[in-house]
C-alpha cells in the first residue's frame, strides 16, 4: 500500500496524541502484530504522518543524547545528529518496516522454463533486533520455475531482499521471511535462500569475535532433489 501524499485528517480521538501512539492503536485494533521485523506501512496513512513520526523519533534521540551527557548545543559534530539518526532509522536502515514493498512486476513463464535460476551474491544490510547493530553480508537465491510459475527480473529479487532486510531482526527469521515473500511473487517448484553475514553485535561488543553466520531455507524441489540442491550450493561463491 503506497503512502498517501496528502495528509489525512485525524479523527477526534487521535488529536493531541503522539503519532506513534496513533499508529500503535490502529495496529492493535486490526489484531495484527508489530514486531521489530514486521512491516507496518499500511497503518501510516500519509506522508504527513511519516514526517510527524520522524520528528517524534528525532525528539527521542535527542533525549538519548542528552542522557548520554553529550553536549549537542556546543559540539558542532552532534548538533544535527538526532535528526540524522531519525531519518536513517525511518527511511533507510529500517525502511522495510515503514515503507511499502517496491513495485514488483512479474510475467508468465511463456517458454515453460524449468531450469535453475540463480541470483547472487546480493549484498545484505540489516540490523540485529537485540542491539540494533549492523548485520552485513551476502545472500544467494535459487528458484526452480514450472509452467505455471511467474518470473521476475533480476533487479526485483534485489529490491525484495533489500525491503525484507531493512528491518531489525535475527538472521534466521530474515531468511524465512525473504523466502516467503519471493514465493508469493513467483510460485516456484522449488526455492532456496542462503545468507552469510557478519554480525556487529558480536564483532563490536560482547565476545568481539569475527565469526560469520550462514543460514539457509530449502523448499520444494530443493528438499526433494539432492542433485538440484548440490548444483545450487556448488554455484555459491563465498
Amino acid at each position: 500500500m503506497a503512502i498517501n501524499p496528502i495528509p489525512s485528517l485525524s479523527s477526534s480521538h487521535e488529536l493531541g496524541k503522539p503519532i506513534s501512539e496513533v499508529i500503535r492503536a490502529r495496529i492493535k485494533a486490526s489484531g495484527k502484530r508489530f514486531f521489530a521485523n514486521d512491516n507496518i506501512s499500511e497503518f501510516i496513512q500519509s506522508s504527513g504522518e511519516m514526517e510527524q513520526l520522524l520528528t517524534e523519533v528525532e525528539e527521542k534521540v535527542q533525549d538519548l543524547l542528552h542522557s548520554l551527557v553529550i553536549d549537542t548545543e556546543s559540539d558542532h559534530n552532534t548538533q544535527e545528529t538526532a535528526r540524522r539518526v531519525a531519518k536513517m532509522y525511518l527511511k533507510e536502515v529500517f525502511g522495510g518496516r515503514y515503507l511499502p514493498i517496491p513495485a514488483v512486476t512479474s510475467f508468465p513463464n511463456v517458454e515453460r522454463i524449468d531450469e535453475l535460476i540463480m541470483v547472487g551474491p546480493i549484498t545484505v544490510r540489516s540490523a540485529c533486533s537485540h542491539h540494533l547493530c549492523p548485520i552485513i553480508g551476502k545472500l544467494w537465491i535459487g528458484a526452480l520455475p514450472h509452467a505455471e510459475s511467474s518470473l521476475i527480473g533480476l533487479s526485483k529479487y534485489v529490491r525484495i531482499a533489500n525491503w525484507i532486510m531493512s528491518r531489525p531482526q535475527i538472521q534466521e527469521e530474515a531468511v524465512k521471511m525473504l523466502a516467503d515473500e519471493i514465493e508469493k511473487h513467483i510460485n516456484p517448484a522449488g526455492l532456496a535462500v542462503v545468507m552469510q553475514a557478519d554480525h556487529f553485535c558480536m564483532h563490536w561488543r560482547g565476545v568481539k569475535d569475527t565469526a560469520a553466520m550462514t543460514s539457509s531455507v530449502m523448499r520444494g524441489a530443493f528438499l526433494q532433489n539432492d542433485s538440484l540442491r548440490k548444483e545450487f550450493l556448488s554455484l555459491i561463491k563465498t
